[in-house]
C-alpha cells in the first residue's frame, strides 16, 4: 500500500478527484437496491405505472452516470500509474549500466535478473483496475451505513463478515508473501541452468555433463512446481472462503431479515434491497482479499528495485582534461579483491610519460585483465593513487576518461546490435570515411564485404557466437573509433590469425609512431623488443618493473616474410 499512496499523492489534484469520483461512484451504486425496495413496496403495493416508470428512469439515469464515472475514475488511474511504472523500469536497468563494477558485482545475480519479471508484476498489481478496487473498498462502509438505517441487525453481520473476509485476505497476502520470495530465489537458479542449456551446448555434449545438468534442473523444478502448487492452493483457498463469505452473507441476511418480515419489524422490499446492499459491501473486500499473489509479487519485486536503488553509482560528473597527453603513474598503489588473502600487487609505483610502452606480463590468473580494468576505472585500488596527467583518475569523468583510451579486452564482448552501432557506440558522430579507415586497419574489409549486409549485418549472443577472430577484430575496431592518447590492449594476438595478427601489428606501429602510450598485456614477456618498460605480475606482492631496448619492435608473428610485413611490424 505504500507504493499505492506514494502513487497516488504524487498528484494531489488527481488523487482528489479519484477519491472524489469513487464516492460518487459508489453513491450512484446505492440506486439499484434503492429502485429495488422501492419498487416492492410503492409500485408493488399500489400499481400505479407513473411510479413504474419515473422509478425506472431514475434508476437509469444512475447506472449511466455510474458507468461515466467509472470510466473516468478508470482513465485517471492509469494516468497515475504510466509514469511510476515507466520510472521504476528505467531507473532498475538505468542502475545496472551505471552502477559501479564491484558494488553491482556484491548484488546476487538473481537480483539482476529480476528486472523485467520484476517490472511486469509492479505493472500488474498497481494496474488502473486494481486501483479502483483498492479505492472501492472503503466505501464498503458507506453501503453499511445505509443499511444500518434500514435495519442495524443487517448492518452488523455485513460488517461482520466484510471484517472476517478482510482478515482472510490477510492471510493469504502474507503467506503468498513468503512463498514469492522463495520462488524469486529459486528462479534464479533456474534462469542460470538455463543459460548454461543454451550457451554452452557444445561443452555439455563434449564432455557428457548431460545427466548432471539435467539432475540439477530436475530439483529446480521439482522444488519450484511445489512452491507454485503451495501459491495455487493458497490463493484458491481464499477465493473459495471468499465466494463462500457471499453465499453466506446472502443466507444470514436473507434468514434474519425473514424473521424481522415475520416479527413485523421490516418489509419485504426492505429485505431485499437490504440483501443486494450487503453483496454491495462485501464486493469490493472480496475482489480487494483476491490480489493477494499480485500484492506479494510486487511487494517482492519493489523490495528488490530498493536493493538496486542502493548499489552506488558511477559520477556522471567529473573532471576533464583539455589535451590529455598519456601520462600515466601509479604511486604506492595496490590491489586485492574483496575477501582475498592475496593480493594482485602491492605498493606498485610506476611513472609512463607520453608515448611509453608497458608491457605486463603474467601467467594466467596473476592480473593481466585485472590491471586494464584498474587503468579503465572500472575499479579502483584499495591504496595508493592512479594519476592521469598528474591528476587522480577518480576524480575524472568516467565517461570522458574511456574515450580517451583505445582498449581491446581479452574476451571482447557485443552488443546486440549491428556491426555499424558497435563500432560507433563510444563516437557516434564518426563519419563515414573515418570508419571505413577503421575498418581496414582492423581487418573487416574481407568479412565485410562477403557478409550480404555488410555493416548494417546483427550481431546476435553479444557476439559469443562469431569466430574469435572476427569478434576480436571487431572490437579492435571498436577501439580505434575512441582514437584515444592510451593504448590498452590485453593479449593482442589471442585467437586471431595470421590476417588479424598483422592487423594488430600495423596498429601498433601506427599508435607507436603517434607517440601515444601503449599498455600491452601477454603471458609472452618477448611480445615486444625496444625500449619498453616490464611489469612482471608474477612476482607476488611487489611486481618486477625492468627498462628494456633501444629499438622497439613488435615480435614478428609466424610466418610473416617479406621487408614489408617486417617494416608493418616496427613501432
Amino acid at each position: 500500500m505504500k507504493e499505492l499512496l506514494r502513487r497516488v499523492t504524487s498528484s494531489p489534484l488527481i488523487a482528489v478527484e479519484m477519491i472524489f469520483g469513487s464516492f460518487l461512484v459508489n453513491l450512484m451504486a446505492l440506486a439499484s437496491p434503492l429502485f429495488v425496495m422501492q419498487v416492492l413496496n410503492r409500485y408493488v403495493g399500489q400499481g400505479v405505472d407513473a411510479t413504474l416508470y419515473t422509478l425506472t428512469s431514475g434508476v437509469l439515469l444512475a447506472v449511466i452516470f455510474e458507468f461515466a464515472l467509472r470510466q473516468s475514475r478508470m482513465a485517471l488511474a492509469r494516468g497515475v500509474s504510466v509514469g511510476p511504472d515507466e520510472a521504476i523500469a528505467l531507473q532498475a536497468f538505468g542502475t545496472l549500466t551505471t552502477a559501479r563494477v564491484p558494488a553491482l558485482d556484491k548484488t546476487p545475480p538473481e537480483t539482476r535478473k529480476e528486472i523485467v519479471n520484476g517490472t511486469v508484476a509492479i505493472e500488474t498489481a498497481y494496474s488502473a483496475t486494481n486501483i479502483t478496487i483498492i479505492l472501492d473498498a472503503p466505501f464498503s462502509i458507506l453501503f453499511i451505513f445505509v443499511l444500518y438505517l434500514i435495519e442495524p441487525l443487517l448492518a452488523g453481520i455485513t460488517a461482520l463478515f466484510v471484517v472476517g473476509v478482510y482478515a482472510i485476505g490477510m492471510y493469504g497476502h502474507t503467506k503468498l508473501q513468503a512463498i514469492t520470495q522463495t520462488l524469486q530465489k529459486l528462479s534464479g537458479d533456474g534462469g542460470a541452468l538455463l543459460s548454461t542449456a543454451t550457451r554452452e551446448a557444445d561443452m555439455i555434449r563434449s564432455f557428457n555433463a548431460g545427466d548432471f545438468i539435467r539432475r540439477d534442473w530436475h530439483a529446480h523444478i521439482t522444488q519450484a512446481q511445489k512452491l507454485r502448487r503451495d501459491m495455487n492452493t493458497t490463493q484458491g483457498l481464499v477465493q473459495t472462503l471468499t465466494g463462500s463469505a457471499m453465499a453466506l452473507l446472502s443466507v444470514a441476511v436473507i434468514a434474519v431479515g425473514a424473521m424481522l418480515v415475520a416479527a413485523g419489524k421490516l418489509d419485504v422490499g426492505a429485505m431485499i434491497g437490504g440483501n443486494i446492499l450487503a453483496a454491495r459491501a462485501l464486493q469490493p473486500i472480496t475482489r480487494l482479499a483476491g490480489l493477494g499473489a499480485a500484492f506479494a509479487r510486487a511487494r517482492q519485486s519493489m523490495q528488490v528495485f530498493d536493493q538496486l536503488d542502493a548499489v552506488e553509482r558511477e559520477a556522471d560528473t567529473g573532471a576533464i582534461i583539455s589535451g590529455y597527453t598519456g601520462r600515466l603513474e601509479f604511486r604506492d598503489a595496490a590491489f586485492s579483491y574483496p575477501g582475498s588473502k592475496l593480493s594482485i600487487f602491492e605498493s606498485l609505483n610506476l611513472m609512463l610519460e607520453p608515448g611509453e610502452v608497458l608491457v605486463v606480463i603474467g601467467n594466467n590468473g596473476t592480473g593481466k585483465s585485472t590491471f586494464a580494468r584498474l587503468l579503465l576505472g572500472l575499479i579502483e585500488p584499495v591504496r595508493g593513487q592512479i594519476l592521469v596527467d598528474g591528476l587522480e583518475m577518480k576524480q575524472l569523468q568516467p565517461g570522458w576518461w574511456r574515450r580517451q583510451v583505445v582498449y581491446l579486452p581479452q574476451e571482447p564482448a557485443l552488443l546486440n546490435a549491428s556491426i555499424r552501432d558497435n563500432l560507433l557506440i563510444n563516437k557516434p558522430d564518426l563519419d563515414d570515411a573515418a570508419l571505413a579507415g577503421i575498418v581496414e586497419r582492423a581487418g573487416l574489409k574481407r568479412y565485410l564485404d562477403e557478409s550480404p549486409e555488410g555493416l548494417d549485418t546483427i550481431i546476435r549472443d553479444n557476439g559469443w557466437r562469431l569466430s574469435e577472430g572476427i569478434r576480436r577484430r571487431i572490437a579492435l575496431g571498436r577501439a580505434l573509433a575512441s582514437d584515444g592518447q592510451l593504448v590498452i590492449i590485453d593479449e593482442p594476438t589471442e585467437s586471431l590469425d595470421d590476417e588479424g595478427c598483422k592487423a594488430v601489428y600495423r596498429v601498433l606501429a601506427r599508435m607507436a609512431e603517434q607517440k601515444r602510450t601503449i599498455i600491452v598485456m601477454s603471458h609472452d614477456k618477448d611480445i615486444v623488443k625496444g625500449p619498453h618498460t616490464r611489469l612482471d605480475l608474477n612476482f607476488k606482492p611487489i611486481p618486477k618493473l625492468e627498462k628494456f631496448g633501444t629499438r622497439l619492435l613488435a615480435k614478428p608473428v609466424p610466418q610473416i616474410e617479406g621487408p614489408d610485413e617486417r617494416k608493418a611490424v616496427e613501432t
